[in-house]
C-alpha cells in the first residue's frame, strides 16, 4: 500500500527567524539560537531540509508528502524544497489572508512558485472565513487549479509555547460551519480541515455534508479528544467514514521538526483505528494515498522511486 502525509510542516531558517523576533526583550534571535533554546536541529539551507526529509520519508516507506511552509512570507523555502524533489513533495504555503498583500502573495504562490495549497489560520490571524478577502483568495485558488487548508477548532503551536511566546488566538473563528458557506461558492476547489476539525467534530462533518469540496485530514495526536469524553479515535474514523465518505479522508502526522522526524508512532495509532472499526483495503489505500494523488497529482515527468528501508 503507498503512503502518503498530507500534513507535514517545513520549518525552514526563515521559520525560526521569525519566532526569534518574537522572543523577550526585542532583540533578534538568530535561527540557530532558537532552535538550541528548542533542543531542535538547525535547518540550514532549504535544499538541505528538502534533503533530510526525503531520506527521511524513505527510512519509513512514504512516498509523497505535503510539506507546509509554516509562516507567512516563507514561500520561497518550501518551494526550494519542492523545486529540488518535485515527486515526492507538495508545497503548501501559510497565509494570512486578512494582510495588505495577500491576494498579491496567493498568486504569486500559485502561480510562480509551484505551490499547490494556500493554509489560513483564522483564528491565529483574527478573521472570519466569510470575510470577502477570504472569498478573493478561493477566487486566486480556483483560478489556478489550487486547494485551500483551512485549520478549525483547537490550536496550539509547540515551538511558540516552548519559547514562551505570547499566543492570542480567538477560536471561536475556527468554524467549520462557516468554512462551509464559503467553500460551497467554489465547487473546483478542494478544501483541507485538518484534525477532524480539531475539536469540532460535529461541525467538521456537518460541514463535510452539506459541502461536497471539504476533506477532512486525520493528522496529528488528535489531543482535542479530550474535549469529547468517551469518543474514542477509531470512534472518529466511523463517524468521518459514515459521513464524508472514504474519498475525503487524507491521512496525515502533522510531523514537523528534526531530530524527531516523521512521527511513525501517529501512523501506527491511526491503522490501529482503521483495523478496530474493520475498514477494508480499498477504503484504506484512499484514506492513505489515493485521495492524495487525486487532489495533488504528480507534477513530475515520472514517479521516484522509495528506497528499501535501513
Amino acid at each position: 500500500m503507498a503512503l502518503h502525509d498530507a500534513h507535514c510542516h517545513f520549518f525552514s531558517t526563515r521559520f525560526f527567524e521569525t519566532l526569534g523576533r518574537e522572543r523577550a526583550g526585542g532583540a533578534p534571535h538568530s535561527a540557530e539560537e532558537v532552535t538550541a533554546a528548542l533542543g531542535w536541529d538547525a535547518p540550514g539551507p532549504s535544499e538541505a531540509v528538502a534533503d533530510r526529509w526525503i531520506a527521511e520519508l524513505d527510512r519509513h516507506q512514504v512516498a509523497r508528502a505535503a510539506l507546509m511552509a509554516s509562516v507567512p512570507g516563507d514561500e520561497e523555502s518550501v518551494a526550494a524544497a519542492v523545486a529540488r524533489h518535485p515527486a515526492r513533495l507538495v508545497g503548501y504555503f501559510a497565509l494570512n489572508a486578512a494582510a495588505p498583500d495577500a491576494a498579491e502573495r496567493a498568486t504569486r504562490a500559485f502561480a510562480q512558485l509551484g505551490l499547490r495549497c494556500a493554509c489560513l489560520f483564522p483564528a491565529m490571524h483574527r478573521y472570519a472565513i466569510t470575510d470577502d478577502r477570504v472569498v478573493r483568495i478561493f477566487e486566486i485558488a480556483a483560478a489556478h487549479g489550487g486547494a485551500l487548508f483551512v485549520h478549525c477548532g483547537y490550536l496550539s503551536i509547540e515551538a511558540r509555547v516552548r519559547l514562551g511566546l505570547r499566543s492570542s488566538f480567538d477560536l471561536r473563528l475556527g468554524d467549520p460551519l462557516a468554512v462551509a458557506v464559503t467553500a460551497s461558492r467554489f465547487p473546483t476547489v478542494p478544501v483541507i480541515i485538518p484534525h477532524f476539525g480539531g475539536g469540532f467534530l460535529r461541525e467538521a462533518l456537518m460541514a463535510a455534508d452539506v459541502c461536497p469540496t471539504i476533506h477532512l485530514d486525520t493528522s496529528s495526536s488528535n489531543g482535542w479528544l479530550k474535549y469529547v469524553p468517551g469518543v474514542t479515535l477509531a470512534d472518529v474514523f466511523r463517524r468521518a467514514l459514515a459521513t464524508a465518505g472514504s474519498e475525503r479522508l487524507l491521512f496525515g502526522t502533522d510531523s514537523s521538526y528534526f531530530p524527531r522526524g516523521w512521527r511513525s508512532v501517529i501512523h501506527g495509532t491511526q491503522m490501529a483505528a482503521l483495523d478496530e472499526i474493520g475498514v477494508e483495503p480499498a477504503v484504506r489505500t484512499g484514506i492513505m494515498s489515493g485521495n492524495f494523488d487525486r487532489i495533488f497529482p504528480s507534477r513530475a515527468p515520472q514517479q521516484q522511486t522509495v528506497s528499501e528501508p535501513l
